[in-house]
């Protein structure tokens, strides 16, 4: 069992009545040990099929090794999806997850809505209204963390996280930023804090954590702090970061490119880890105890307008992920313009990829004259970026309908208007930049976050199936396995990069520290379960196996991993739903 420390002490917040209280979960922690495992109980428990998503709430969870070891650095947010209708999830760096420990609380419940603009200052497990009425409608998602860090206390542990005008505008892939380059970006988060009046949440705190022997956790910390500098993988993260993929992934002919059009980009070298990091890199930071530093934010001067002489030095975050969707995906080349993009996508606080994956769908749909350029209002064309920035604000501001539906994402789009063949949302989530085989495609189908990172289907296409075919069940057990095991890591809640230092063996000693005693085996009998219970929260709230569209582009693109075709991909998805059965 989990020690009677503040883990298990979960902050109900209801946004109507402006009310708080400290309820004691540590039944819960004790069998799920935190992060995803308790938020899907503290979500399914209150979100019956069909219920209104203003009675479902949202869970922020953390997890027993937060603020004890490195890596262990990651939050979970759990709600229901805007864009899909069923699970959303997401997970976020920086310092959120040392702020909740730190607050004494293991989960944040919110509940309800306001009447009005508000944000919450979550202070040592007490909690302040705050009015947001001024910050409503600001331009930046950055003005509106400067306000509330200048009002708040807390520096050194405090995190501020915060939407932009597209959360407040109900776009249904928003974000939450967090600090300044962290964010729960997937699956629209922003948008249901949007909807329930919440422009931000503060939180910091004085606690502390209990652990002992002390010189048993400190050996154990160093032997995971070298593992973790010293591995080069780790090296990898700090020097290029995961900007080090565009380059690989184009030459596998695996990187998606005007809309997957293509999965081999030209310009690739031209927006790759290396040039990027030679040109524009800036600084490096790292999330809450972590020493890597793969955080990388480019350094881009840019001249006053009428003012020659005079510059400003605009630094914005870049990863493989951003590289992709507004960069091939957009067949932008050029890394200044892709960059000026970025910026707009953070100011606006929508998902980097939701974003470039609507856009390219947009731009395809009026190559093919299914609309024109009365919907889209702007020369939308790739590789053309000011139309795009023009766009993003339109996805924002909604003058028309052909933005009203885009910005509920490409599924609806193209329910709408048509071409759903090249609509690249798979389970209704915009596509991450991805195109290795069918274990990719399979993994985007059938996880429960629709995410590269649910179970590593691109890992398997790449060290298997590019020389040999392997059937579709055994692709699923494979899937189905690693996502399992992620259930385990999300819940504790480490970083998916330290995956190779967190075996099942060194995190049973970890969960020992903490008063926790599991085996192995139970360690993966709970990720199962884990992964069980969330499966039955989207199919209690309208997923369903049958019904997963795989558009045709997916399927006539070629990738580099063996098996891509329906038949092959639909045997899957049956294998993978009798696995979660």
């Amino acid at each position: 069992m989990l020690p009677a420390d503040t883990l298990g002490r979960v902050l109900e917040v209801d946004l109507a009545r402006r009310s708080f209280q400290v309820v004691d979960r540590s039944d819960l922690f004790a069998s799920r040990l935190g992060g995803t495992g308790a938020a899907i109980r503290l979500l399914a428990g209150e979100a019956p099929p069909a219920a209104d998503p203003g009675d479902i709430p949202v869970v922020l969870a953390v997890g027993p090794l937060n603020g004890l070891f490195p890596l262990a650095s990651k939050s979970v947010a759990m709600f229901r999806s805007p864009l899909t209708g069923n699970l959303g999830e997401s997970h976020c760096g920086g310092r959120t997850a040392i702020a909740l420990r730190s607050a004494g609380i293991g989960a944040l419940v919110i509940r309800g809505a306001s009447r009005e603009p508000v944000y919450l200052a979550v202070r040592d497990s007490q909690v302040h209204f705050r009015s947001a009425a001024t910050l409503w409608g600001m331009s930046s998602s950055s003005t509106a963390a400067r306000v509330m860090r200048e009002n708040e206390g807390g520096a050194g542990t405090r995190t501020i996280l915060r939407i932009g005008p597209a959360g407040e505008r109900g776009v249904s892939f928003a974000a939450v930023t967090a600090e300044t380059y962290r964010h729960f970006g997937r699956l629209g988060l922003g948008a249901v804090f949007g909807a329930r009046k919440l422009k931000g949440i503060v939180i910091s705190g004085t606690a502390s954590q209990p652990v002992a022997p002390f010189a048993k956790y400190r050996r154990l910390y160093d032997e995971i702090y070298h593992a973790a500098v010293d591995s080069p993988v780790m090296k990898k993260y700090h020097d290029l970061g995961t900007a080090e993929n565009v380059e690989p992934l184009n030459l596998l002919e695996a990187l998606p490119t005007r809309n997957l059009q293509s999965a081999r980009f030209e310009g690739a070298a031209a927006i790759g880890g290396e040039r990027m990091a030679r040109s524009y890199l800036g600084r490096r930071l790292a999330c809450a105890h972590c020493p890597v530093a793969c955080i990388h934010i480019a350094a881009r001067r840019e001249a006053y307008e009428n003012e020659p002489y005079f510059y400003k030095t605009v630094m914005t975050g870049y990863d493989y992920e951003l590289l992709y969707a507004c960069g091939s995906m957009l067949g932008l080349a050029d890394p200044d313009a892709v960059l000026r993009l970025l910026e707009r996508v953070e100011a606006l606080g929508v998902d980097a990829m939701s974003a470039g994956v609507a856009l390219a769908w947009a731009t395809e749909a009026r190559e093919k004259k299914i609309v024109g350029d009365k919907e889209t209002l702007f020369p939308l064309a790739f590789g053309q970026v000011e139309p795009y920035r023009q766009a993003l604000d339109a996805l924002v501001l909604q003058p028309n309908e052909f933005y009203r539906t885009l910005a509920r994402g490409v599924t609806a789009a193209a329910e709408r208007y048509g071409g759903g063949d090249f609509a690249l949302a798979p389970g209704g989530l915009e596509m991450p930049g991805y195109h290795t085989g069918p274990a990719a495609l399979l993994g985007f189908l059938v996880g429960a976050r629709h995410s590269h990172l649910d179970g590593a289907g691109y890992t398997i296409d790449q060290k298997e199936l590019i020389e040999r075919e392997l059937p579709p069940e055994a692709i699923a057990g494979k899937l189905h396995e690693e996502e399992s095991w992620r259930q385990v890591l999300s819940s504790l809640a480490v970083c998916f990069f330290a995956r190779g230092i967190y075996t099942p063996e060194r995190v049973c000693r970890c969960l020992a520290l903490t008063g926790c005693q599991v085996d192995e085996e139970g360690l993966k009998r709970m990720g199962r379960d884990i992964l069980r219970e969330k499966i039955a929260f989207k199919l209690a709230n309208g997923f369903s196996w049958d019904k997963l569209a795989i558009p045709d582009r997916f399927l006539k693109t070629p990738a580099p991993g063996k098996g891509l075709n329906e038949d092959f991909l639909r045997r899957g998805i049956a294998a993978y739903a009798r696995l979660v059965s």
